[in-house]
């Protein structure tokens, strides 16, 4: 499998997160397409082309170092660290130290790194562990419980999932936008009030609470 290193750019392909983290590589394909929309980045500047293994041409992207971490900042605290140390490995492969000061210097540099993610790791991971553990154990929730679950004030949640365009007010009530729906992460539901009206609520569904509480524990490393 060809992973496009080279002396400036550390880089990690979708098919190699994907291999990683035992994930289907279409899910990372969407999951990056997903953090670029947010990021209003152009995701197509990242795509390029190869051949699989019957010979049909696929599209994979291919990441730098700051978008692969904040794509795996939002995986659970074991995928992020499988992450995590193969970038390792590829930093320490495409940074071969000439003399003592600068193998002294790498050094450093590495255990400066270790620190710096080990510490992003603690701020994130146990919030990420909780909703990992009561995510295996529940099903559909509306907007208030999750904001309950994840500890976080109805207002703040609320202008948080506005302004990373995950859900906008529709009628006075909170609607997930479609790409959102498509992906799993909500469901509408839908029924007959006494007076006779249709009505539809949207629910996060188990793995939009998932995904929701590692973008706010995103946040957090950000605002750190």
């Amino acid at each position: 499998m060809n992973y496009p290193v080279n002396d400036q750019t550390l880089t990690m392909t979708s098919r190699e997160i994907a291999e990683v983290t035992s994930k289907r590589h279409p899910d990372v394909k969407r999951d990056i397409e997903v953090m670029f929309e947010q990021l209003q980045e152009d995701v197509s500047k990242f795509a390029r082309i190869y051949s699989d293994s019957m010979n049909r041409s696929q599209t994979e992207y291919v990441l730098d170092k700051e978008h692969t971490e904040c794509l795996v900042t939002g995986y659970s605290a074991m995928l992020r660290m499988k992450v995590i140390k193969r970038m390792h490995e590829l930093e320490e492969k495409t940074r071969v130290p000439q003399t003592l000061p600068e193998a002294l210097r790498l050094a450093a540099d590495l255990a400066e790194q270790k620190a710096e993610l080990e510490s992003k790791l603690a701020i994130a991971e146990p919030k990420a562990d909780f909703v990992d553990h009561y995510v295996n154990a529940t099903g559909l929730m509306g907007f208030r419980e999750v904001a309950k679950l994840l500890k976080v004030k109805e207002n703040d949640f609320r202008v948080f999932l506005v302004d990373n365009n995950i859900m906008y007010k529709l009628a006075g009530k909170m609607t997930p936008y479609s790409q959102h729906l498509d992906a799993g992460r909500f469901q509408l539901k839908t029924g007959e009030a006494d007076n006779g009206h249709a009505f539809s609520q949207a629910k996060f569904t188990p793995k939009g609470i998932q995904w929701v509480a590692g973008l706010l524990a995103r946040e957090s490393i950000k605002a750190a």
